[in-house]
């Protein structure tokens, strides 16, 4: 299919990775540069910066299709190769953000264990238009459960992974995305050095281990989103995640119902593994989904 596009020649794909990843390293930067063009002496969660940053990662974000234009000779220009098309588009909202919830079994068992509400006062909270309108009305909300995940999994996944899954196949463009994604993330770095948040080394290795589980879940996420072929996907468990943040494993160690906890945490490691591939099959979300379609050789992630 890759020769195809490109008019028979035989170019290798391995030509197009130097340019590809340095795209992908211009478009991470820009993303992260955008987020610095406004100055100001505020902390990142004061709610002027959060609007600023809303603002310019936007642009940045309407802008990084572009990117993937470029390479219009091999990918082609598609509205369907950045994850937006109305196939398969019922179970790639349900069965990713359900096999996250899997994975997240333990952090929820302990939630619901240590919350004073019913399941039923739960309800009539989510049901409760005022509820809603007092989350959209808070903007470190709306950064962290619409913005953010938005905007990153468009220009991490859907505008990266069009570029470097025909030089470096699915399986190697998955672990490599995630690098500029996790890269991305130092720049906290500036921000905590600034406002003095903590010591330098504390600060660093706090960077360090950032980076090493947004990489992994990066991973994550442009595994689904090669085999789903969806956006809405990978968006949804990255707000999904942002909301339950890092599993407090330290805690459930220290819970009175600790084994029950532990024990979900470990069934739902397992079962997260179990169904991996099949809640992503391409089967569900139609017979070849987009980005696989630029692969220059048949890949078992895309079967």
């Amino acid at each position: 299919p890759l020769r195809a596009r490109l008019g028979g020649r035989s170019s290798p794909p391995g030509a197009l990775c130097w340019p590809s990843v340095l795209a992908c390293l211009l478009l991470a930067c820009s993303y992260v540069g955008s987020l610095y063009v406004w100055r100001s002496e505020l902390p990142r969660d004061h709610p002027a910066v959060i609007k600023r940053r809303f603002a310019s990662v936007l642009v940045v974000s309407g802008l990084a299709p572009l990117f993937v234009w470029v390479w219009r000779e091999v990918t082609g220009l598609r509205l369907a190769l950045l994850g937006l098309r109305c196939e398969g588009l019922v179970p790639a909202i349900v069965l990713p953000l359900l096999l996250t919830m899997v994975l997240f079994l333990g952090p929820l068992m302990q939630q619901a264990v240590d919350c004073p509400w019913g399941l039923m006062d739960g309800v009539r909270v989510l049901l409760d238009p005022s509820f809603w309108a007092l989350c959209l009305s808070d903007v470190r909300w709306l950064r962290n459960q619409v913005v953010a995940p938005l905007t990153e999994e468009l220009v991490f996944r859907a505008c990266m992974l069009p570029m470097l899954v025909p030089c470096a196949g699915p399986s190697a463009a998955i672990f490599t995305c995630p690098l500029f994604f996790g890269v991305a993330h130092f720049h906290h770095v500036i921000e905590q050095l600034r406002f003095r948040q903590g010591s330098v080394t504390g600060i660093f290795l706090s960077a360090v281990f950032q980076f090493s589980y947004t990489a992994v879940f990066g991973a994550y996420t442009a595994f689904v989103f090669i085999r789903t072929g969806h956006l809405i996907g990978p968006v949804l468990c990255h707000s999904f995640c942002n909301y339950m943040g890092f599993p407090a494993v330290g805690s459930a160690w220290e819970h009175p119902h600790r084994l029950t906890i532990l024990s979900s945490y470990l069934l739902g490691v397992l079962l997260f593994l179990l169904l991996l591939f099949p809640f992503t099959d391409p089967y569900f979300y139609g017979a070849i989904t987009p980005a696989c379609s630029l692969s220059p050789a048949p890949s078992p992630l895309c079967l």
